[in-house]
């Protein structure tokens, strides 16, 4: 009985094994779920820190374009304010590619879209590009002693190249011999000469000479080499909104499309936006300039000013037809698979030849109207919602190119512009 009195006052305080076994093992557990959760962590942050140094090089873009200012290589409008004044600001980067920069910035008291191109990364697979594969910019065409009316016929067989044998041409290389005399003294020197050779190698450069007169894309505001500002569209989206990727890569997809659909303007607004996609299918469809295909018809490559005329955002993927049909013909492939360019234009593969046709299967309007669907019909008003279903699904029917078809094309076209246009033209949205 002593004995017992005098047992250690701990002993009964003493978990049993089992017990200790289990809360070893759940600290364990935690321990290790910390661990990993850490170590995901860092590993997205480093690569979405890794993928933004890649994709967003403006500092070297600066520094290679005012390089060249300096070594009078090259000059325009934006290349003192960008190099001497520091009055062109590069602000918030957008790049989703590494050899096109595009940043959002300011020059002066207006904001703006500051474009530039950049030599490749060989260890990206940038997709196939019906421009060549981009290197660094020589700004060596054209040549010193080359006068003015040789580089205008430089121009006039550059544009013949992209947008096909055109009876006005001439008008358009006029058009860019102005734009190339950044200073407007009269004169195009060396240097600009140089910038406006370089800019005109791309597309969506050309493009933007081509509508300028019809506004659907932003105005452009000046140059320096291959870098170009244009004015901001404060509605860079046509519809949705844009989520940091951490919230983005847990949304369900359905869900997704769902959201893109809740932050859109009222129904007259959009049937507005609406009308200027299907006019600048219209205006790139055998245009004053050519035909252009529409190969990434998607919210991201369009927005929309205050006033909601359509804007778009990104051109690159709307290509001469001209020089699309050329480079497929010289396109080698296996099935109708290969034959694609962009998001939206497909052709079909020859397999006698295993070459790619020329010809698009699905013209631009059909793209459009898919692209419109479920953004228009969504809130339509219910006396115009059955036909204008009825409309959309005809047009997004149509198949072949335009071409081919100009007849159906145009009448489905004036058809839906005719009835969205009856709806609004009595509201101040229009």
């Amino acid at each position: 009985m002593a004995r017992g009195m005098f047992l250690s006052p701990w002993g009964c305080c003493r978990k049993p094994v089992y017990i200790q076994a289990r809360c070893s093992y759940l600290r364990m557990k935690y321990l290790f779920f910390s661990w990993l959760a850490v170590f995901v962590g860092s590993w997205i942050v480093y690569v979405e820190y890794s993928s933004y140094t890649e994709l967003c090089r403006g500092h070297d873009c600066k520094n290679s374009i005012c390089d060249k200012y300096r070594k009078g290589v090259i000059d325009g409008s934006a290349c003192s304010s960008l190099c001497e004044k520091d009055s062109l600001y590069l602000g918030k980067c957008f790049s989703a590619k590494p050899n096109s920069q595009v940043y959002s910035g300011s020059w002066g008291e207006l904001e703006a879209v500051i474009k530039c191109q950049m030599a490749e990364d060989p260890r990206h697979d940038l997709g196939s590009e019906l421009e060549p594969r981009k290197e660094a910019t020589a700004f060596n065409q054209p040549t010193k002693g080359t006068s003015v009316e040789k580089f205008k016929e430089m121009i006039l067989s550059h544009l013949k190249a992209k947008v096909g044998d055109q009876a006005n041409l001439s008008d358009l290389a006029t058009l860019v011999l102005s734009i190339a005399d950044a200073n407007k003294d009269g004169h195009i020197s060396l240097p600009e000469a140089h910038s406006m050779w370089a800019l005109l190698q791309l597309n969506e450069f050309l493009l933007a000479l081509v509508l300028q007169e019809r506004e659907h894309t932003p105005r452009l505001l000046g140059f320096c080499g291959d870098l170009y500002v244009v004015e901001k569209v404060p509605y860079s989206l046509l519809y949705g909104i844009s989520l940091p990727w951490v919230i983005e890569v847990w949304i369900p997809a359905g869900l997704r499309r769902s959201m893109d659909q809740w932050f859109t303007p009222s129904w007259p607004r959009k049937a507005k936006i609406s009308i200027g996609l299907l006019e600048l299918v219209e205006d790139v469809f055998h245009g004053t300039f050519g035909s252009f295909l529409m190969c990434d018809v998607s919210a991201t490559s369009f927005g929309y000013n205050n006033r909601h005329d359509l804007k778009v955002m990104d051109a690159r993927y709307i290509v001469p037809e001209a020089m699309f049909q050329e480079d497929m013909r010289e396109l080698h492939c296996d099935a109708d698979e290969d034959c694609l360019y962009g998001v939206d234009c497909h052709t079909s593969c020859d397999l006698t030849k295993h070459r790619c046709t020329p010809e698009v299967t699905r013209p631009n309007l059909a793209k459009a109207c898919g692209a419109l669907k479920d953004y228009i019909l969504r809130g339509a008003p219910s006396d115009v919602c059955e036909e204008l279903e009825k409309q959309l699904y005809a047009c997004i029917a149509l198949k072949g190119s335009a071409e081919h078809m100009e007849i159906e094309h145009s009448l489905i076209l004036n058809n839906l512009k005719t009835l969205l246009w009856k709806k609004i033209s009595h509201t101040k949205d229009s």
